[in-house]
Parts: C-alpha cells; structure tokens; sequence
C-alpha cells in the first residue's frame, strides 16, 4: 500500500497514493523534514509557490540526485499557482519561477491552488481598505485553466489540476477544460470524508489528493476518534496508520506532513485494513467538520500569512 500509484488521465504516468507535503515554515526544519521523508520512501513531493521554500525543496532533491540516492524519474513532484498569478499573462512566469526555484526541467503535476483570483502583484495576501482579500474581478478561473492546458502543450509539465475547490466550481471546469484536471487537492479525512467529491472525480478519470488526512493536529482531534482507536488497537497499527489506510484503500491519495522521523516513517509504513474496519469508519463516524476554510475565501487556514 506504501507504494501504491494512481493512473492519471491522459497518459500523464501515476502519482503515488502515499504523498509528503512540505508546508513546513522553518527552512532548516522543512529541509531536515524532507531528507528523512525521501530516505523513508515517500515519492511524492507536494510543495507551492506560497509556501516560499520551494527552494528548500529544491535543493534536497539536487543533493539526493547528485548522490545517486534517487533519480528524478522516482519522484513525482507536485507545486501550486498561487492566487496572485491567476491572470494568464502571470501563469506560465510563476510555473517558471516554481520550476527555477525547485531546480527541476518539469513538474509532473501543477495545480491551481485555490479557484480564488487575487489582484495581481507581489503581494500574496493583498488586502482592501477594510482589511479583506483583495479579489481580480478582472479574470476568471476558466481562462487561468486555459493557460494551465497550455503549459501542458509545451511539455514541461505532465498534468494539471485544482486545489481547494468544491464539487459544483470543479463541475463547472471539467465541462469546458480540453485537458481535464489530473488531480484535484481539497482537506479530506473521516471527519469531512468528500464521498460526492470522490465519486465525480473516479467517475471523470481524476485522482482526489487529501490534504491533513491527519486533521492537521486540530481538535477534535481524529486519531482520538474512538471508532478509529477501536480499529487501531485491533489491527495494531496506530490510529494515524489506520486512518491514512483508510485515504488509500477508499481510492483516494493523500498527503502528510510531519518533521518528527519516526512519525514520517510511520505515516510511510500503512497496511491494508479489514473490509469490517473500512465500513465502520465510513457508518460508525458521526462528526463532520472542515478545518480550513480556504474554499470559503481563497485564504489557507493552514499558512502562515506573510506581509
């Protein structure tokens, strides 16, 4: 299960079920972070322009190529246009800009990171005089994914994809797009499972990618959950296991971020679960609660906001 790959559409290759983010604010934490996740066996690297450490990222997959520990081939790296480059003159400069700073000659997979338009500029989080999100009313996200498809018919990145976008916006782009989105990257755990979600996305060819699988460490805490204790206990995995398992198992990929060792090899090292342990996570979990409320506003509940 560790080393499961999904399909892409088109021909794209496949992306690992099993995903490292790299959402890691402190440079010298994130760079020890992501040595010991390739040394564990994570494949997939899922990083963004607005996370401001692609460089980081960049330069651990170069030491790890130039040592012959893993070649480019193995990995599949993942980055993300962010809100302020949405006008299509500013997508193929930041994709560039991704690609310069993680040191690569293409992306297996670039992703809009969130279907809200910032205005344009250096400014990542511009603000109005009342100290709101500044929107572009000036493009629209289906003219942003036309300059996405381009970049795809110029060969230096393999698929294209969505982030923090829900399933009516997503209906709305796979109707028009002439590539279809490869992947599309939304919070999914047993708290906020996404099953309208997921089954669009297995019916149209494209992955679904979980973001804080885990919760993200925020309460209610999901590997407290008793259903997932009780499972855990009984296949004798930890409950982080047991509900990464079940990410995998139910078709979906998902991605973890840590920077304790231990907790990276062990959201590497999963299992597959009983059939009675999937139906009871998916008929025995009552709570339902989204954690970020980045598809309400463009805003990542998860990010550090930098001025």
């Amino acid at each position: 299960m560790r080393n499961a790959k999904i399909p892409l559409s088109r021909g794209a290759g496949a992306i690992p079920a099993v995903g490292f983010g790299t959402l890691i604010p402190d440079r010298a934490t994130a760079r020890q972070a992501i040595k010991v996740a390739l040394e564990a066996g994570f494949r997939h690297l899922d990083c963004a322009e607005l996370y401001r450490n692609e460089d980081v990222v960049g330069e651990v997959m170069r030491e790890a190529f130039e040592a012959g520990t893993l070649s480019r081939k193995e990995l599949f790296v993942t980055t993300k246009l962010w809100n302020n480059n949405h006008r299509p003159e500013r997508v193929k400069l930041a994709f560039e800009a991704s690609l310069r700073r993680l040191q690569l000659d293409y992306l297996d997979c670039y992703l809009i990171h969130t279907p809200f338009a910032f205005q344009p500029g250096d400014e990542q989080f511009p603000r109005n005089e009342l100290d709101e999100p500044s929107y572009d009313s000036g493009v629209t996200l289906v003219e942003t994914w036309r300059a996405m498809e381009r970049l795809v018919d110029e060969g230096r990145c393999q698929s294209i994809g969505l982030s923090d976008i829900t399933l009516p916006t997503l209906k709305e782009i796979v109707a028009v797009a002439r590539i279809k989105p490869a992947v599309v990257e939304v919070e999914c755990h047993p708290y906020l499972p996404e099953w309208e979600l997921l089954d669009f996305c297995q019916q149209n060819g494209i992955v679904l990618l979980a973001f804080a699988p885990l919760g993200h460490g925020m309460e209610p805490r999901i590997t407290d959950d008793p259903v997932i204790k009780a499972i855990a206990e009984r296949v004798h995995k930890s409950p982080a296991q047991v509900a990464l398992a079940w990410a995998v198992q139910r078709g979906s990929a998902f991605l973890t971020t840590s920077t304790n060792p231990a907790h990276i090899q062990q959201n590497f090292d999963i299992s597959p679960l009983p059939e009675d342990a999937m139906q009871e996570i998916r008929n025995g979990i009552a709570a339902s609660v989204r954690l970020n409320a980045v598809v309400e506003t463009g805003v990542p509940g998860f990010v550090p906001r930098h001025r």
